[in-house]
C-alpha cells in the first residue's frame, strides 16, 4: 500500500486538471484552471518529502516519488515552463490541445520523480502519447503525418527501453532507477540507454525532432520543446554520467544540429534542429561525467528550455499572426510585431551565450568542464558549435523574419497573453544571467565556477563579434530559399513506402489468391467434412447413445412386468434363483 498521499505528486494535479478542464471550459473557467494547477505545482515541489508514494503491486517495489537536487532542478523548471505554456495558450479554445499540454506536463514529472523503471516507463510512454496529440491538433495532413510518425518512433524507443528493462529485472531481479557503473553496464544497460538516446535526439535516432516539432499546433511546439528531450537528459543524468559514448555524440550532436539550421528556410525547423544541438551539450556534459559537467547540463537544461520556449513563443506569435513560418516568405515585420521582435531576439542572444544572459553562465560550464578533462577536441567542437548557434539563431532567424527583405505582409501584434509569456521567460534569460547564483543553488553539487572571468569575456566576445560580420560579409549566400533539406527521417518515410506498396501489392495478391482458393476449393471440402460429420453424427453417434437408451427403457419396462406386488412371489423367485446359483457352483 502507499505510505504517503499520492496528492503529493505534482503530476496527480495535472492529471486532475486534465480530467476537470472540459467541465471548466463549460462554465468558462478553463484560465483559472489553466494558471492554477502549474502555480499549486511551482509551490508544492518545495515542500516533498525525500521520499513518498511508495507501494508494492504484483510483486513490484514502485516508488513513484524520489526527490534529491538533482530531482529538484529539474521539477523547478518544468512547472516553471508549464506555467509559462499555459500563459502562451490562454487564447487557445480548443480543450483537447490543453488535455493534452497537461497530461504531457504529468508525464514529464512522474518521469523525473520515478525511483523504478516501471514507474518511470508508464509515464514515458504517457509523454509520448500526448504530445502526439499536439501536433496532431494542427489538424494538416503534414501535422496528422508526422504525427504518426513521431508516435511510431517514441513506440519504438519505448519498445527498447522495455527490453532493456525486462532483461535487467532477469538479471538482478530489481527495478531500482540508480546510477550504472560504467564497467559493469551489461546490454540490458545499454539498451536502457538507448532508449533514452532517442528521446534526447541523438544522431542518427534525432530526425523525429525535426520532422514533428515545426508541424505542431503553435503552443504545442512550446511545450514539446521544453519536456521530451530535458527529460531525457534528466534520466540519462541520473543513470549513464560518465559514458564515453555520451560524450562523443553529444558532441557531434552539437555540430550536427548547428549544421543543419544554418542552411534551413523554416524558423521552427530551424529551432528544431537547434534543441538537437543545445541538447547535445548536455549528453556531453552528462557523457564527460565530472561534478562541474554535471553541474553544467542540469544548468545548461534549466536555461535552455526558458529562452528555447522563448524562441518558440516569437516563432509561434510570427506563425500565428501571419500563417506563414518560411524565412523565405518573410521580412520587414518589425514594424508590425515589435515586440515579439525584441523577445526573439532576447531568446537569440541568450542561446548563443551573450554576456548577462542565460546561456553565458551555462554552456561555458560545460566548455570548461571539457577543458578540465582535458578533452580539446571536444571542446573545440563544443566552441565551433556556438559559433554557428549564433549565426542561425542569433543573426539569421531574426533578420529574416523582422529586417531584410519587406514581405508586404501587416499582421498585427500577437495577443497579450502570449506577450506576457514571452516577457516572463525574457526576464528569466536576464535574471539567470546576471545573477547565476540563483541557478547554481538549485544544482545537484556544489558549484566553484565562476562565468565573470575577463578571458571568458573576451573569448565570447571575439567569437560572436567575428561570427556577425561574417553574417554580413555572406548574408547574400545565407539568404533562405524554398527548399527542404534531406535528413535520416529519409530512410524510414522511404522505408515505409516501400513498406505501404508491398502491402499493396504483393500481400495484397497473394490474400486475394488465398481467399480465391478457399472459396473454389477449401469451402467446398469444408461442406463435404461437415455434411459428413453431420451424417455420422446422426447415424453414427445417434444410432449407439439413442440405441443404448432404447434398449435400457425396454429392459426396464420388462422387468418392470413381473412386478406383482405380492411378497410371496418376489420370496418364490428368490429361492428359485438361488437354486439355480447353487446348482452352477455345484456342477461347474
Amino acid at each position: 500500500m502507499i505510505n504517503n498521499g499520492i496528492m503529493l505528486h505534482p503530476a496527480s494535479w495535472f492529471i486532475l486538471g486534465a480530467i476537470l478542464l472540459p467541465l471548466f471550459a463549460k462554465v468558462r473557467l478553463q484560465k483559472i484552471l489553466l494558471l492554477g494547477i502549474p502555480i499549486i505545482a511551482m509551490f508544492q515541489i518545495n515542500h516533498l518529502p525525500n521520499l513518498f508514494g511508495v507501494c508494492d503491486y504484483l510483486g513490484f517495489h514502485l516508488i513513484f516519488g524520489k526527490v534529491d537536487s538533482l530531482t529538484y532542478v529539474f521539477l523547478h523548471v518544468f512547472t516553471l515552463m508549464a506555467l509559462i505554456g499555459c500563459i502562451y495558450g490562454l487564447h487557445v479554445k480548443e480543450t483537447g490541445q490543453h488535455i493534452a499540454s497537461f497530461l504531457y506536463v504529468a508525464g514529464s514529472l512522474g518521469v523525473t520523480l520515478a525511483g523504478d523503471y516501471l514507474t518511470l516507463f508508464i509515464f514515458w510512454e504517457l509523454m509520448a502519447l500526448a504530445s502526439t496529440f499536439l501536433v496532431w491538433y494542427r489538424k494538416r495532413t503534414k501535422s496528422i503525418e508526422a504525427g504518426f510518425r513521431y508516435l511510431l518512433v517514441h513506440i519504438t524507443g519505448g519498445l527498447i527501453l522495455l527490453a532493456g528493462i525486462f532483461l535487467k529485472y532477469m538479471d538482478i531481479h530489481d527495478l531500482s532507477f540508480t546510477r550504472i557503473a560504467v564497467e559493469g553496464a551489461t546490454i540490458a544497460d545499454y539498451l536502457i540507454m538507448v532508449g533514452f538516446m532517442l528521446n534526447a535526439a541523438v544522431p542518427p535516432i534525432h530526425a523525429w525532432l525535426p520532422d514533428a516539432y515545426p508541424e505542431a499546433t503553435v503552443t504545442g511546439a512550446v511545450f514539446m520543446c521544453a519536456f521530451t528531450t530535458k527529460t531525457a537528459v534528466y534520466v540519462l543524468a541520473r543513470a549513464f554520467p560518465g559514458f564515453e559514448a555520451l560524450a562523443i555524440l553529444g558532441a557531434i550532436m552539437t555540430l550536427y544540429g548547428v549544421a543543419y539550421a544554418v542552411i534551413e528556410n523554416d524558423a521552427r525547423r530551424i529551432l528544431a534542429y537547434h534543441i538537437v544541438s543545445q541538447v547535445g551539450y548536455m549528453v556531453c556534459g552528462v557523457g564527460i561525467g565530472t561534478t562541474m559537467s554535471i553541474n553544467g547540463a542540469c544548468a545548461h537544461a534549466y536555461a535552455h528550455i526558458i529562452y528555447k520556449a522563448l524562441l518558440f513563443m516569437g516563432a509561434g506569435a510570427v506563425l500565428e499572426m501571419t500563417g506563414k513560418s518560411k524565412l523565405n516568405e518573410l521580412g520587414g515585420l518589425y514594424k508590425y510585431l515589435p515586440y515579439s521582435m525584441i523577445f526573439t531576439i532576447i531568446g537569440g542572444i541568450s542561446i548563443s551565450g551573450f554576456p548577462f544572459t542565460s546561456g553565458f553562465i551555462s554552456k561555458s560550464m560545460i566548455v570548461a568542464a571539457a577543458g578540465e578533462h582535458h578533452r580539446p577536441i571536444l571542446m573545440l567542437m563544443l566552441l565551433l558549435a556556438s559559433v554557428g548557434t549564433f549565426l542561425s539563431v542569433g543573426i539569421k532567424l531574426p533578420y529574416f523574419i523582422w529586417f531584410g527583405k519587406d514581405a508586404t505582409i501587416q499582421p498585427k501584434e500577437a495577443p497579450y497573453n502570449m506577450q506576457i509569456a514571452m516577457f516572463i521567460a525574457a526576464f528569466m534569460c536576464f535574471f539567470l544571467g546576471v545573477y547565476p547564483e540563483y541557478l547554481y543553488k538549485m544544482l545537484p553539487y556544489p558549484v566553484t565556477y565562476h562565468p565573470y572571468t575577463s578571458y571568458h569575456f573576451s573569448e565570447t566576445i571575439q567569437l560572436l563579434g567575428f561570427t556577425g560580420f561574417g553574417f554580413f560579409l555572406m548574408v547574400k549566400k545565407l539568404t533562405p530559399e524554398p527548399k527542404l533539406n534531406l535528413d535520416l527521417d529519409w530512410f524510414y518515410r522511404k522505408g515505409a513506402l516501400v513498406f505501404m506498396w508491398f502491402a499493396r501489392k504483393p500481400v495484397s495478391i497473394v490474400n486475394d489468391w488465398v481467399n480465391e482458393v478457399y472459396k473454389t476449393v477449401g469451402l467446398r471440402l469444408t461442406m463435404v467434412l461437415a455434411m459428413g460429420l453431420s451424417w455420422f453424427d446422426k447415424e453414427g453417434i445417434d444410432f449407439v447413445i439413442d440405441g443404448s437408451a432404447k434398449s435400457v427403457v425396454n429392459t426396464g419396462n420388462q422387468i418392470r412386468t413381473l412386478q406383482s406386488g405380492k411378497i410371496q412371489q418376489y420370496i418364490g423367485a428368490a429361492l428359485i434363483l438361488m437354486f439355480l446359483v447353487i446348482l452352477t457352483v455345484v456342477y461347474f
